[in-house]
């Protein structure tokens, strides 16, 4: 482990760099071992140790987490330059009054019957660990990482332009 990479278990981090990216690509373990991703829509996190997502019970990733709830989640907003890697455990299940508080007209595209349609189920991913890597973009900061690279004739290291972390949960 790198020790410019700081570890920490303060998950509030990791959750303010993910609040407003709603699309996260869910890898999962298909049936021959290799890995799966898809576009996922976020429910909004809600500060907990978990991450909610609604989906459809046939679908394949609710037979792949059953076999093995190891799963990622990635999530990038690259007009901010804000990339986030989430492992966690995943478990799908339905209950009817959660989906009545996640559901909202646009996942009618989704689920044509609305929040009562039977298929629809919770996958819920439990955050084991994350990491992220928040680069600022404007010109400002790299024009001084440049300045401050041709002064000490060495590269501006990951922490003149960067902020990023390590965070353990469990």
């Amino acid at each position: 482990m790198s020790s410019s990479s700081p570890v920490t278990n303060d998950l509030s981090k990791l959750l303010d760099k993910i609040k407003d990216v709603r699309i996260a690509m869910l890898t999962t373990q298909d049936n021959d071992g290799s890995l799966r991703s898809r576009p996922m829509y976020t429910q909004k996190p809600d500060g907990s140790s978990a991450l909610v997502f609604l989906t459809d019970k046939d679908s394949a990733k609710v037979y792949e987490v059953k076999k093995d709830s190891h799963v990622n989640l990635s999530y990038g907003k690259p007009e901010d330059n804000v990339y986030v890697s989430v492992s966690g455990r995943a478990n799908a299940y339905r209950d009817q009054a959660e989906i009545d508080k996640l559901w909202s007209e646009p996942m009618r595209a989704w689920f044509a019957k609305g929040k009562d349609d039977p298929n629809i189920m919770i996958l819920k991913v439990e955050i084991e660990k994350g990491e992220y890597w928040d680069t600022p973009s404007s010109m400002l900061t790299q024009a001084v990482a440049y300045v401050k690279a041709l002064a000490t004739g060495e590269r501006a290291t990951s922490d003149d332009v960067n902020e990023h972390a390590k965070v353990n949960v469990k």
